[in-house]
């Protein structure tokens, strides 16, 4: 029997109607991902993009050296936006960057262990659940240290709801100081903030990720009775739009969607006589 708490999950990850939910968890025998996915097939739901999943609260931060050389992004969870906002919350994530971006920890493993005075940073957050009387999590960190040649950067928006951790690499040592470079960077970390890209290139999107989305594609274009041959080649403009949208380099720029980020990026570097490479980047959502 499909309960009522099982249409309302449906419901919520897919924002479809009721009685679509119940029909297809009545088809997928009360399976969320299946009826998800059959949801997606029949093109009554795009599929959910972690921002729409309920977040919990906190704040995403981020410390980069001086240098740009290397830097650190981090997320630290707790349950109420009443914390959040919370100076002394706000105080004590702001230790716990300061602590773990002066260290060489490369990981969330090795940034719990991190010493904070007589403790360490995983202690330290305990203490703090006992002070704040909630669950209080360091859920992500990472550390970016660049390649010769390259620039580290970051950018927090919404008051720390999102954050971004880039590295960009060039050829000249000369090139990073130039104003033409540092509007490049910042209007990268702002585009990834905003598009969300799931990719650097399609290199980064897993095969099952993308195998996924073309069946979905086939699904669709089978109901609607179009030939196979034809499907196969309509499948071929699909999931070229399906990377376009996800990948990071192929994206258009959300200040000129006419212009793809991989062209800003060459044109940027044509520009200033280098040759300037986005090397990675990471991006958090708070609560993703």
């Amino acid at each position: 029997m499909i309960t009522a708490a099982t249409v309302k999950e449906l419901r919520d990850k897919t924002n479809a109607g009721m009685m679509d939910c119940k029909k297809v968890l009545n088809e997928t025998n009360g399976d969320i991902e299946a009826a998800i996915k059959l949801l997606r097939e029949r093109g009554i739901v795009k599929a959910a993009s972690k921002s729409d999943r309920a977040a919990t609260e906190g704040i995403i931060t981020s410390r980069v050296a001086s240098d740009s050389k290397s830097g650190v992004l981090l997320e630290i969870n707790c349950e109420t936006d009443f914390v959040s906002r919370n100076e002394n919350f706000q105080a004590f994530v702001a230790e716990v960057a300061d602590a773990v971006a002066s260290s060489k920890a490369a990981d969330l493993d090795a940034a719990l262990e991190v010493q904070k005075g007589d403790i360490n940073v995983g202690d330290y957050v305990k203490t703090k659940v006992l002070e704040l009387g909630e669950n209080i999590q360091f859920r992500k960190y990472v550390r970016f240290d660049a390649a010769p040649g390259g620039v580290v950067v970051s950018y927090i928006h919404m008051g720390g709801k999102v954050g971004v951790l880039l590295e960009v690499g060039t050829t000249k040592e000369e090139t990073a100081s130039q104003d033409a470079f540092k509007e490049l960077i910042k209007d990268l970390t702002l585009h990834i903030a905003a598009a969300a890209p799931k990719g650097l290139s399609r290199a980064d999107i897993p095969a099952e990720v993308a195998d996924a989305e073309k069946e979905i594609y086939r699904a669709r274009l089978a109901e609607s009775g179009k030939p196979a041959n034809i499907i196969e080649n309509i499948l071929v403009g699909q999931m070229n739009k399906f990377f376009a949208e996800s990948c990071f380099l192929e994206q258009g720029f959300v200040k000129d969607d006419k212009v793809t980020i991989n062209k800003l990026v060459e044109e940027t570097g044509k520009s200033l006589g280098d040759t300037i490479t986005v090397t990675r980047f990471v991006r958090f959502g708070l609560g993703e």
